[in-house]
């Protein structure tokens, strides 16, 4: 527990056996449940993780058949979270990126209640940024504008990082079925979580590196993604009107697709 919150942490993992063991044991002991999910890999993630469970009984191993994108192995995780009646669900990916270190200050803020969705943020500092390639800079400078506009949130700096903290309250506020089931995830989760009247803040970290190698192919991630922003901008046009003018007959038909319906207060 932190704060008196039970705490999930998901992590997505596609062929990490090399770095799959030192991510989970790394994991800091007042976390309540880590789920593990191996999206459809082929190497020894699914075994090495198998064995770490016999070790640590907050594991959990959810296993996709085929890989079905990291968007998706985040979605599946959410819905544990969901299910098991937890606080605040958390991710960290399977590379080792996401330094345990800085959990506390991304549980902090939605633990208070202060917001429903806590982030990284590398790109506040050039100190933060030190290891980044110059090319992935650009990218990012690029993807923060692109889903600044897509999500209406002109606050965001670093969309790309996906180190983060949701409440449960905020998860259940937005369709997880429809969420992009690739890499463009986090940018197409804060245009949900912007539509559905979610905070969200970013937290100040440095870039972590430790040898891994970047499963984005940026010369075909920036054109799918931004495609992907010019269309959750046109929802989210299309939400922004439907929650003023929706019918109370159509009320439910909306928010099962995602659009966030203002009701009349109780009288």
């Amino acid at each position: 527990m932190f704060q008196g919150n039970r705490i999930g942490v998901v992590v997505p993992a596609y062929n990490e056996d090399l770095l799959i063991a030192p991510t989970v044991r790394s994991i800091p002991p007042y976390v309540d449940r880590i789920y593990v999910v191996n999206d459809g890999s082929r190497d020894r993630t699914c075994d090495i993780v198998s064995e770490i469970c016999r070790q640590d009984e907050r594991l959990v191993l959810i296993n996709h058949e085929t890989n079905k994108g990291v968007g998706a192995a985040i979605a599946t995780g959410y819905r544990r979270c969901l299910q098991d009646d937890l606080d605040i669900a958390v991710v960290m990916a399977g590379d080792n990126q996401m330094d345990p270190i800085e959990l506390p200050n991304l549980l902090a803020t939605v633990a208070s209640g202060d917001a429903g969705y806590s982030k990284g943020n590398r790109m506040s500092s050039l100190k933060h940024m030190n290891g980044m390639p110059p090319w992935r800079r650009l990218g990012n400078w690029l993807l923060k504008w692109l889903t600044r506009v897509s999500s209406g949130n002109y606050k965001i700096t670093d969309p790309q990082n996906g180190y983060s903290a949701a409440s449960i309250e905020a998860l259940k506020r937005i369709d997880l079925e429809s969420l992009y089931p690739d890499y463009g995830y986090c940018n197409h989760l804060l245009a949900k979580f912007s539509v559905a009247g979610v905070k969200v803040v970013e937290v100040s970290m440095p870039a972590r590196y430790q040898g891994e190698k970047s499963k984005i192919r940026y010369s075909r991630y920036i054109p799918k993604v931004s495609w992907l922003l010019i269309s959750t901008f046109s929802w989210r046009m299309k939400a922004k009107l439907a929650s003023f003018a929706a019918p109370s007959a159509t009320s439910s038909a909306l928010e099962r697709r995602g659009f966030p319906v203002k009701k009349a207060p109780a009288s």
